[in-house]
């Protein structure tokens, strides 16, 4: 028998667990559900911001190109994903795909890794969604303290964020009432950010003036590959899909669809959008935090820049609430194998949501929020999400040669070129951050394996029941 530590969990034994009363989620999300949940996390800073800071510093024009390469890199990791998510259709994304193919420690290591990477990004988003809230209100002729607006260590000091702490307070009541209406306010959300998104694209496209894309890489191919691996960042919400996969009503047809179409509609738009903010504006005075209200006050269209702010707070609204419903899935799954404590995989009587997860992953965000400056890094965020990619892709290796005999209701083509391709990728650029994002992610990771060791591998349901290789295994 393998070594506790590389134990892997059978998958029948993962199927039967989504089955177990008291633990069981409530099955009501539809393909579109999924592709709103991804076009949610994926859409929003990515879309509003990051095109033109990127064709300022970096790119240039290129950063039609720099999305498009970074869409080509994270396809690989998606098309993993999809064929896993339809293949395990269960809670935790890749810490459930690690601990079926690659074993306990990489399980645990990934899920640990992913839960500060949603935690990280919730605060992020939700100050970042606080900023854009004040200054709409300002717009309106209204006002938000400042004191009520800050946290005690933001550049100007106030009391605590108050908009922050109200955001995550209205998305944790909305994730523990049900999937179902969550999903609905999230499709909401996301049917009214893409109108703003087409909307801008209407007025502004008959603007564009092609002496503005040339010379079209200013910075050499050198600086769109630099663009390319910050923009990469901003596709990455499709790993939420994933989390929802036991939540999912038909998860063999409906995952793919679902993560996979949400890329698709996020590239296509994040092209074009870059297409006509440098073809209206030269790409040196894009470098702001808000490009495409810039846009549209080079074109004189105030009224229009108001539309867009409200698209730009929809967006990272709808960000938000994806993000924290991912969080407390993964707890969840990591609770149920007990690797965490059970009380964590307790799901609501009536809504059948892991509320306590939920609300513990709120009641975290919140107060971080209130007290956190918006400029605290997330290199954490983007380092975690690469090493998840890197476990999704290797479990699709792992799993192709060693399990041949299972049903793979979608197969990622061009196999084994794609995922080996996707991990070659996702490790490069995990190489070209900083060296404090490394130190930060291995401190986090010995805090993690001090837990597991201590408590979740004597603990976990593997251990106390021993751990029966599947049939065929």
């Amino acid at each position: 028998m393998a070594h506790p530590l590389f134990r892997t969990k059978p998958l029948d034994r993962l199927m039967a667990d989504t089955r177990e009363e008291g633990h069981r989620l409530k099955k009501t999300l539809r393909a579109w559900d999924l592709v709103a949940i991804g076009i949610g996390c994926i859409i929003g800073v990515g879309i509003f911001v990051l095109p033109g800071v990127q064709a300022a510093k970096n790119a240039g024009p290129g950063i039609i190109l720099s999305f498009g390469i970074a869409a080509a890199a994270c396809a690989c990791s998606a098309l993993c994903y999809a064929e896993l998510a339809a293949m395990i259709p269960v809670a935790g994304s890749a810490y459930t795909y690690g601990y079926a193919t690659l074993g306990e420690i990489f399980a645990w290591i990934i899920g640990w890794d992913l839960v500060l990477e949603y935690m990280v990004a919730a605060i992020l988003v939700s100050t970042g969604w606080s900023a854009y809230f004040v200054n709409l209100l300002q717009q309106s002729g209204l006002s938000v303290p400042h004191a009520l607006a800050a946290s005690p260590w933001d550049r100007e000091p106030g009391l605590f964020n108050l908009p922050a702490v109200a955001v995550v307070a209205v998305m944790t009541w909305l994730l523990v009432r049900g999937i179902r209406e969550s999903s609905r306010v999230n499709l909401g959300i996301v049917i009214l950010k893409l109108v703003v998104i087409l909307f801008f694209i209407g007025v502004a496209a008959t603007h564009v003036e092609p002496a503005n894309w040339h010379p079209f890489m200013p910075f050499g191919f050198k600086g769109v590959m630099t663009a390319a691996a910050i923009v990469f960042l901003a596709y990455v919400g499709f790993d939420a899909v994933s989390t929802t996969a036991e939540e999912a009503v038909n998860p063999q047809r409906d995952m793919p669809i679902g993560i996979l179409g949400s890329l698709a509609v996020a590239t296509v738009l994040y092209m074009v959008v870059a297409a006509i903010m440098t073809g209206v504006v030269p790409y040196g005075k894009l470098g702001v935090a808000d490009p495409i209200a810039l846009v549209l006050n080079t074109l004189h269209m105030p009224r229009a820049s108001g539309v867009i702010s409200v698209g730009a707070i929809a967006g990272i609204t709808s960000v938000l609430l994806v993000l924290m419903m991912g969080q407390p899935r993964i707890l969840f799954a990591m609770s149920r194998d007990g690797l965490l404590p059970p009380l964590l995989s307790k799901v609501h009587p009536r809504y059948q949501t892991p509320h306590l997860t939920t609300l513990a992953t709120g009641a975290i965000v919140a107060v971080a929020a209130a007290f956190t400056p918006i400029d605290v890094s997330s290199e954490l965020c983007s380092i975690g999400t690469l090493f998840a990619f890197i476990i999704v892709c290797a479990g699709v290796l792992v799993l192709r040669y060693t399990r041949r005999d299972l049903s793979r209701p979608f197969r990622v083509p061009l196999f084994p070129v794609l995922p080996a391709l996707g991990i070659v990728l996702c490790a490069y650029l995990m190489a070209s951050l900083p060296g404090t994002a490394w130190l930060r992610f291995g401190i986090w990771l010995a805090v993690g394996l001090v837990i597991y060791l201590l408590y979740g591998l004597k603990n976990n349901v593997l251990a106390r029941e021993g751990a029966i290789p599947e049939k065929g295994e």
